[in-house]
């Protein structure tokens, strides 16, 4: 005889698993409720569905998924495609999926992979910095669990992936509270997922554990996304393009759902609208950051592509690919002959093959172009600019260029006016690239934002005084610059520009490119304001000689390569070293050489400190340098520079 506790945790099992059933009927009936049935391959579908048969008709649209061609992906193609495929996974991949096994997340390339425990803590925050907690949500491991699973065909990738997702639905509801949602629900992080998700899918419902219901919940949690992005895009930014994007994405990829037109057509008019306003006419996007302008370029770029590859043309006029290949030669001119680009804002070091990579999709797009084509095959076909030096006169970026090839000189200097979040207090700053190695970094970003520690962090590496420019009593400057002069020639590229960095003190900095070979900085302090001015100068990680006695600050690379900095200052001043780091990744840091020439200024007269940049090889004996200036007004000024013996007179005469 059953025991009456018995019999009630039968009843109560029954009654559960009703509950469950009944909701497994109303999830697949509200998702059938969502999908426009009348499109062709999915007549099986709709006859369930009108029979009231919701189980077959879920059985009818995973089958139809499966076996889907109509659709196609720029990211992922697996059209017959058999399981396993025994194609090659990377190391790093292999240990973020394996890692993924035990619910060890790697969430971000600053970190290591972190154990959010066997029951998943979605809200666990192990560093307080805002991108770990942001970038959970984006589930950055759940690739590498499809390629891996791709490849081996082990079923423990594909059932540990769709008890993550079902996990997640269940643990962030929208509405959960104000801080999970600042997470889970950024509209940054719900594009990221729609476009994530539509790659993924194609991955894991090859395997024979993907369930009807599973498919039932994964779309109605991808429908839910993306009416809540349409109703929330962010106001501006880098963020905004990402999000309109991924409608795009949404809207083309699941043309199912009944409001996927809405959802395509509200990505193409953010984008034909918002490229207009984030790129300035030179092709630079108004962030000032060149791995963030890089990201827009694809953004634009991968729009385009998903509408051509299914056939939907026209959403975009003529302009818009043009504003794109504007872009793209924007990027061309401020890089460095082995592709990687200065660390303004928050830029970070970038590797040649990952450049190299983004150059050969785009190529695709401007096939008459034989700049971009020639980057895009390194070389082998297409053509060079006709031109050495330049400038993005309305991004205010100047390059300073003495060819395109390895053996080249070049310098990257930012006048901008005011840039967004990710730029720097920074105008004036430059980097210095000769012969394959950057001699002045900038400092890099190091980290964005989180707690009091984080912020004091990013607050380090964005203030003026660790960029080569001038500060006012170590503070940070006013961005606005503007362009006073610039030309170019062969023997002569010169800019001269103003930036009103502090109340009552405006910093005027002038360039000169001598022959194609080396540098000449005048920096002059005008105006009113008082406290000690100084230059600061950061210096590659490594050995320098510094001497300031003579002001100067000479590397000593045992390959020949090197150069010497002189500076010139007024009577009085010193020359002092500095903290000095760099950052060529998230969340790292190395020390480096940096200094700080400067003196006391005390009433309104000007300050003028001039300085000799000299590249040079072949010896590890340094040129001997003096220089002078010779005369200076408002509007003039002339230098005398002696290089060795050789006598150069440079400087500026303003209208």
């Amino acid at each position: 005889m059953v025991s009456k506790a018995v019999h009630h945790v039968i009843i109560l099992i029954g009654l559960f698993s009703y509950v469950q059933a009944l909701a497994q009927t109303n999830n697949k009936t509200i998702l059938l409720s969502r999908l426009d049935l009348s499109r062709p391959g999915l007549e099986q579908v709709n006859s369930y569905y009108l029979a009231g048969d919701t189980n077959n008709a879920a059985n009818a649209l995973l089958n139809y998924y499966r076996n889907r061609t109509t659709v196609k992906h720029p990211d992922v193609d697996l059209t017959g495609v058999t399981f396993p495929t025994g194609a090659a996974v990377s190391a790093s991949d292999l240990q973020k999926a394996n890692d993924a096994l035990t619910h060890h997340f790697f969430v971000h390339d600053g970190y290591e992979s972190y154990f959010y425990g066997d029951d998943i803590n979605w809200q666990y925050w192990p560093v307080h910095d805002n991108e770990l907690r942001w970038q959970l949500h984006r589930m950055p491991w759940w690739m590498p669990m499809a390629v891996t699973y791709a490849s081996t065909g082990d079923e423990r990738y594909a059932v540990e992936w769709m008890a993550e997702y079902v996990d997640w639905i269940k643990k962030n509801p929208l509405g959960l509270s104000a801080d999970n949602d600042r997470f889970a629900w950024r509209p940054l992080e719900v594009s990221e997922r729609l476009e994530s998700q539509s790659s993924l899918i194609q991955y894991f419902i090859k395997s024979p554990n993907f369930t009807p219901e599973f498919l039932v919940a994964f779309l109605n949690n991808y429908y839910d996304h993306a009416e809540y992005l349409i109703r929330n895009y962010t106001d501006e930014g880098n963020h905004l393009l990402f999000e309109a994007q991924r409608m795009i994405y949404a809207g083309t990829f699941f043309p199912e759902f009944k409001n996927a037109d809405t959802w395509r057509q509200s990505g193409i008019d953010t984008l034909n609208n918002q490229i207009n306003i984030q790129v300035y006419p030179d092709g630079l996007q108004n962030e000032l950051s060149f791995n963030y302008h890089i990201a827009c370029i694809n953004i634009f770029y991968e729009a385009l592509k998903m509408l051509k590859i299914n056939g939907i043309e026209g959403q975009f006029p003529a302009s818009y690919a043009q504003t794109v290949e504007k872009m793209i030669l924007a990027e061309i001119n401020f890089s460095y002959p082995d592709y990687t680009y200065p660390m303004f804002s928050d830029a970070q070091l970038v590797k040649k093959s990952g450049i190299l990579k983004q150059y050969k999709r785009w190529a695709d797009l401007f096939p008459d172009n034989p700049v971009i084509q020639y980057f895009a095959s390194d070389g082998q076909t297409g053509s060079l600019p006709t031109y050495t030096s330049s400038r993005l006169e309305n991004s205010g970026i100047y390059t300073f260029r003495s060819g395109w090839d390895m053996q080249s000189t070049v310098m990257v200097l930012k006048a901008s006016p005011p840039g967004k979040w990710h730029s720097q207090p920074d105008n004036g700053t430059f980097e210095l690239w000769v012969k394959g190695r950057n001699f002045m970094p900038d400092s890099g970003p190091f980290i964005y934002e989180g707690d009091a520690t984080v912020n004091a962090e990013r607050d380090w590496f964005k203030q003026t005084r660790v960029h080569n420019t001038l500060t006012l009593n170590n503070q940070n400057i006013t961005v606005n610059a503007n362009c006073l002069q610039w030309s170019a020639s062969p023997t002569l590229d010169m800019l001269v520009y103003e930036n009103p960095s502090y109340t009552n003190l405006t910093h005027r900095r002038s360039v000169y490119f001598v022959n194609k070979t080396f540098f000449v900085i005048v920096d002059e302090a005008i105006g009113s304001a008082t406290g000690k001015v100084a230059l600061h100068y950061e210096f590659k990680e490594g050995n320098v000689i510094a001497d300031q006695c003579s002001m100067s600050v000479t590397t000593t690379n045992s390959d020949k390569n090197n150069i010497t900095l002189k500076c010139f200052a007024p009577e009085n001043s010193a020359m002092e070293l500095e903290d000095g780091y760099v950052s060529y990744s998230y969340n790292t840091k190395v020390a480096r050489p940096a200094y700080a020439i400067g003196l006391n200024k005390s009433d309104n007269s000007t300050l003028r400190f001039l300085t000799v940049i000299y590249p040079y090889s072949q010896t590890m004996v340094p040129p001997v340098i003096e220089g002078r200036i010779t005369s200076a007004s408002a509007k003039k000024l002339t230098a005398k520079i002696t290089i060795d013996g050789q006598d150069y007179t440079i400087g500026y005469d303003l209208p």
